[in-house]
């Protein structure tokens, strides 16, 4: 966009002047002067804003323009309809900014510059107007950072529905995003051994000749193409095998952040105990996502109608590794979302999964169990073979069919609107947190601290997680719980009190084959003992059995 600057024109007409309706916008935006601005009216050319029109609600007329034929048109700022002039001098110096970059910020797409014309206002103090001269963009359907995509009709702007925006990108002979030539080189930037493996599954699933060459099956799989013999990849190879995709895409990566509480607290009480990013091409991010989930989420273990204990994850993993699979997969890799992450925010009450971009063309949150409408079909089709998804339109009746398997409320699908235009899709899984206590870390932190929870095995995350919902463990609870032998169960609770993690609470002192009936373990606290209770520590009773034993 090209900085505006403070002109006078004056519109010097030949002695045979084009008619008025025959002038181009290129015309007007090079010659046009306060008392033309005012003469011409609002038609195929010009469209009038009062300053009240700002951000994606600007953006939005300068979308119409980048799609209307044959030569885009004008946005005469600070003018009322009827031509009465309003002035922009009264916009504060942040407005101004914001103006000069609106088309940047929410139709990026869009080709636009801006000058500044003098003018006098209605109240006749000498004032200034901004001109926009968008520019038609032949090759490209335009859209807003939120998705949508404007023409002009007549005197009036008509947003498109799905499949007029289909029709008009076949009329412009434009290809997807994902198609495109990403810039990089083959094989240098590329991952060979994972595009390999790929080639090789596609060969043995659709009975290739086992001559076709790694570039060959990619090219057949859409992913690129050979020019002059050598192998081009585009965006959706670079996405699922680039060394270093974020070269290109700087939002191909996933942040994954952990709240304390049911709330996302900003500034002094932001509130994440967990905040990390997570970076690779998109089957990396996926195991990555998956990892970072799985060591984060908990196991709860109720008891089931025959008094025996049985495992119950806070989500059905089926659920959310769904979701992220979505979020990678239909994710918007273009239309000025490039630097835009997929953010994965998991809180006490409930998992955040959101991801740029607006639903595919025909999804709607009514709709979504339905409609099968892929945003990246090619990306899908390789992840297809890949097996990380069906390509079935049935993944989001899974995410809904498994956590209602589990007594859970049913996934929130949603779109919302960013600060700055973005469109993003938005998935929340909720939890049972206000029927049953997880292990958050704010209860135990001061007692297990992070270096020792990392070293947990599966059993011991169980039994502390266990604790930390029922306040104490016996060795018979452990037995049942992990499905140990009681000597193990021992050993296990024992363990976790020489760590001191748990404290082990005795009523009797030890003796070989008696068992304290009362006896228990408990996170390590400095909370009073019961009456006639002591803390043994794991070292003595074990030299006490050892000596007693023999040994």
């Amino acid at each position: 966009m090209a900085r505006s600057t403070l002109v006078q024109r004056s519109f010097d007409f030949d002695v045979k002047p084009k008619p008025e309706w025959l002038i181009s916008p290129d015309e007007i935006f090079e010659r046009a002067d306060e008392s033309f601005v005012q003469k011409l009216p609002e038609d195929y050319r010009i469209e009038r804003k009062t300053t009240k029109y700002s951000g994606g609600g600007l953006g939005e007329y300068i979308c119409m323009w980048a799609n209307t034929s044959p030569d885009g048109g004008l946005i005469a700022y600070g003018v009322f309809n009827d031509g009465a002039i309003e002035g922009c001098k009264h916009l504060s110096q942040e407005q101004l900014n914001n103006l000069d970059k609106v088309a940047y910020t929410f139709c990026p797409d869009a080709q636009s510059e801006t000058k500044r014309i003098s003018v006098h206002n209605k109240s006749g103090e000498a004032d200034f107007i901004v001109l926009f001269r968008v520019k038609y963009r032949q090759n490209i359907v335009v859209k807003t950072t939120s998705g949508k995509v404007f023409v002009r009709r007549g005197d009036s702007k008509y947003e498109l529905h799905a499949e007029e925006i289909r029709e008009l990108q076949a009329d412009k002979g434009e290809i997807s995003f994902e198609q495109r030539d990403c810039g990089l080189l083959w094989p240098n930037d590329f991952n060979e051994k994972a595009a390999s493996a790929f080639a090789a599954a596609i060969k043995k699933k659709r009975e290739l000749s086992e001559s076709l060459s790694t570039p060959d099956v990619l090219g057949l799989r859409r992913l690129g193409k050979t020019v002059n013999g050598e192998f081009q990849p585009n965006y959706a190879c670079l996405l699922l095998f680039a060394n270093d995709p974020i070269r290109v895409v700087p939002g191909c990566k996933i942040r994954f952040q952990r709240f304390e509480g049911e709330r996302e607290g900003t500034g002094e009480k932001y509130n994440a105990v967990k905040d990390i990013i997570l970076e690779g091409c998109v089957p990396e991010l996926i195991q990555q996502a998956e990892m970072a989930l799985e060591s984060q989420l908990r196991t709860f273990s109720p008891l089931d109608a025959t008094g025996k204990f049985y495992p119950v994850p806070e989500y059905p993993k089926e659920a959310w590794y769904e979701a992220v699979v979505n979020a990678c997969v239909h994710r918007s890799y273009g239309n000025g979302m490039k630097n835009m992450p997929i953010f994965v925010k998991m809180f006490d009450d409930r998992l955040v999964i959101e991801s740029p971009g607006p639903f595919p063309p025909l999804v709607t949150p009514e709709n979504i169990y339905e409609m099968h409408h892929p945003r990246n079909p090619q990306l899908m089709d390789a992840m297809f073979y890949l097996e990380y998804v069906k390509c079935a339109h049935e993944g989001t009746r899974r995410i809904r069919d498994t956590m209602a398997a589990m007594s859970l409320p049913a996934p929130e699908f949603s779109q919302k609107q960013s600060e700055v235009g973005n469109a993003i899709v938005r998935v929340v899984l909720r939890n049972n947190i206000k029927q049953r206590r997880a292990w958050i870390d704010r209860d135990v932190s001061k007692i297990v601290s992070e270096a020792i929870a990392s070293d947990f095995n599966e059993l011991e995350r169980r039994a502390v997680n266990w604790v930390a919902e029922n306040s104490t463990i016996t060795i018979s609870d452990a037995n049942k719980l992990l499905g140990l032998t009681w000597p193990n169960a021992r050993r296990l609770l024992l363990g976790l009190a020489q760590k001191k993690v748990f404290q082990y609470i005795r009523f009797v002192p030890y003796e070989k084959n008696v068992r304290d009936s009362k006896a228990y373990f408990r996170l390590r606290s400095n909370l009073p003992l019961p009456k006639g209770a002591f803390e043994q520590t794991a070292l003595e009773s074990d030299s006490k059995r050892k000596r007693k034993s023999g040994k």
